[in-house]
């Protein structure tokens, strides 16, 4: 990507994000902990989009919650976050092996973290991105914290009322809000980011600031390919015990629920009981996610509206024996679902086309499905990996797949031209990992999910930029590349290229050069659909909820990708570096 002459400062301040990250790299290297407050200067200074009161004394409380269902909730009590690549990382720094700790979860971000009980959490880290995302977060959370320590010691009154009692009434719940400056809508937000751990995280914000110290174990290059091969072994031993070896297969990044769904039919066959469901809890409250699913009957898709309800159904009343009968009816169907190993929280499903059956799957594919040139493809999709994890994980299922027929990515992005909920569709990419602008025939354009898409718009043929964590970027940084023309902000486009460069070429990546795809020797395809817009810094996943805008947007992709694979259309590019 080239700057423009007058762009000088907003390069500058692109380059302030650089120095963030070599910041905490080059301090990570130490063998023992360091103190997170040696990168709050250099994170106040890039003035995060999602963090533009980092510099000052007011509470930002888009970034607090942002921060909040990224970590695990028991973050209120950590002193100290391990992060590691493998599970004999944490065994040889501590003496024993974490898998006796707790296990715990983020509300909004897929990784493994374990917790022991006292003041200790270990995390591990897939990727280098894990770390770009990890450590940003943590320094988000812990700035954020402080504040409202100050804020708490300055308004004494407030201070009481937290110390009183963890059960307040309305009233006094509404004063605390008030008293620590953070409006209504967010200070509802926070609550239940926090959930159960709310009130216990106030009383230690009152009590004490925060201080958390890190260590980095391991983090080579190597340890990362090990981790993606250790990933690789069950679903290589599936494929082999499925007979499944030597046919094509198509990967397909995206989630392990819209695929499986429009191909199970294990929400339709249902349908009575999830609308009895729906209308149950709009009774019971009309505020709910249920209730504005049970409102949306007759006024959008009637299959989208029945596979988000299926997961709240087992969200609120799944057993262990409905998860069984879920997992034997999809093996049934030929679908195979393989849980993530430890270290990498991507889970995979393997797909046999041959076995899915006509009658249960969508009706915007069964037009396709009834025809069926593909039987013996097979889809190999995965839970979405955050940003490098991609390279390593394309890098392994290209060496290990003798028949790679395709590469399809569905993920979220940030848009700083539309709106929630659209569909955005990039032909050309620059990777801030490698500084490669990559331009390839993109395998979907408006044509193939505009059909299926109620509520969003569609926009193809535009440029996305891959950045390397959702704190690392700032407005003038965006404003760099919106000056460019890129409109998508995203964080794996580029390291799937990258993998894809390696699968089709005799050399490793280039570096900073412009790279065009030509005559690949498989089908590839990107789709993202807009989660935020941090251009505007109006509305992002820090402030409110996806929600069925989400929904409508993946299953509308979703429907293209699965099109796509049925259709068998395998041709693409070679390409060449200029």
């Amino acid at each position: 990507m080239k700057t423009t002459q007058g762009d000088g400062w907003r390069a500058a301040r692109r380059d302030e994000v650089e120095l963030y990250v070599r910041t905490y790299s080059t301090v990570l290297r130490t063998s023992g902990e360091v103190h997170l407050r040696a990168f709050e200067p250099a994170h106040r200074n890039v003035d995060p989009s999602l963090h533009p009161g980092a510099s000052s004394t007011d509470v930002d409380a888009g970034a607090l919650i942002y921060a909040v269902n990224r970590l695990p909730a028991v973050i209120s009590a950590v002193e100290r976050v391990l992060l590691g690549q493998l599970p004999e990382d944490f065994a040889q720094a501590l003496g024993a092996s974490i898998q006796d700790w707790q296990p715990v979860q983020a509300p909004a971000r897929r990784r493994q973290w374990h917790y022991d009980g006292a003041r200790t959490l270990a995390v591990h880290v897939a990727s280098a991105s894990d770390i770009d995302d990890v450590i940003p977060t943590l320094v988000a959370f812990q700035i954020e914290w402080n504040k409202l320590h100050a804020r708490l010691a300055a308004e004494q009154a407030v201070q009481a009322l937290v110390e009183r009692s963890p059960i307040l009434d309305e009233v006094s719940l509404e004063q605390v809000g008030a008293g620590l400056g953070i409006a209504p809508d967010d200070w509802q937000r926070l609550q239940a980011g926090l959930a159960t751990e709310f009130w216990p995280t106030l009383r230690r914000i009152a009590a004490s600031e925060k201080q958390i110290a890190v260590r980095l174990l391991g983090g080579s290059h190597i340890g990362y390919a090990k981790l993606t091969n250790r990933w690789w072994q069950p679903i290589g031993a599936a494929l082999t015990e499925g007979g499944l070896r030597g046919r094509p297969v198509y990967f397909v990044s995206s989630n392990l629920h819209s695929l499986v769904n429009m191909l199970s039919g294990y929400a339709p066959r249902r349908a009575k009981m999830l609308w009895a469901f729906l209308e149950e809890c709009g009774r019971a409250d009309r505020s709910s996610e249920a209730a504005q699913l049970a409102e949306l009957r007759g006024r959008a898709n009637t299959e989208n509206v029945l596979y988000y309800a299926a997961r709240l159904w087992h969200q609120a009343r799944g057993t262990a024996a409905a998860r069984q009968e879920r997992a034997e009816e999809e093996r049934a169907r030929g679908i195979t679902t393989i849980a993530p190993v430890a270290g990498a929280d991507v889970g995979a499903q393997i797909i046999d086309l041959a076995r899915v059956r006509v009658a249960d799957v969508d009706p915007r594919l069964r037009d396709l499905a009834v025809a069926g040139p593909t039987s013996d493809a097979v889809i190999l999709n995965i839970d979405y990996p955050l940003g490098m994890a991609g390279y390593h994980i394309l890098r392994q299922v290209a060496e290990a797949v003798d028949n790679l027929a395709g590469v399809y990515v569905l993920g979220k992005a940030a848009t700083l031209n539309g709106d929630i909920g659209d569909v955005l569709i990039a032909d050309s990419v620059y990777d801030e990992h490698t500084h490669n602008t990559y331009s390839f025939d993109n395998a979907f354009s408006y044509a193939d999910v505009a059909p299926f898409l109620e509520r969003g718009s569609v926009l193809d043929n535009q440029r996305a930029v891959t950045v390397k964590g959702t704190f690392l970027q700032n407005r003038d940084y965006l404003d760099l590349f919106y000056r460019e023309m890129y409109t998508i902000v995203e964080m794996e486009a580029g390291p799937y290229l990258a993998a894809l460069y390696e699968a089709s070429h005799v050399s490793r990546h280039p570096l900073g050069e412009a790279v065009h795809f030509r005559q690949l020797p498989l089908d590839v395809g990107f789709i993202h659909y807009a989660s935020d817009t941090p251009y505007t810094r109006a509305r992002t996943l820090g402030s409110r909820s996806l929600s069925f805008e989400g929904v409508d947007s993946t299953y509308a992709s979703a429907v293209a990708i699965l099109r796509r694979i049925l259709c068998a259309r395998a041709d693409g590019p070679n390409g060449e570096v200029h």
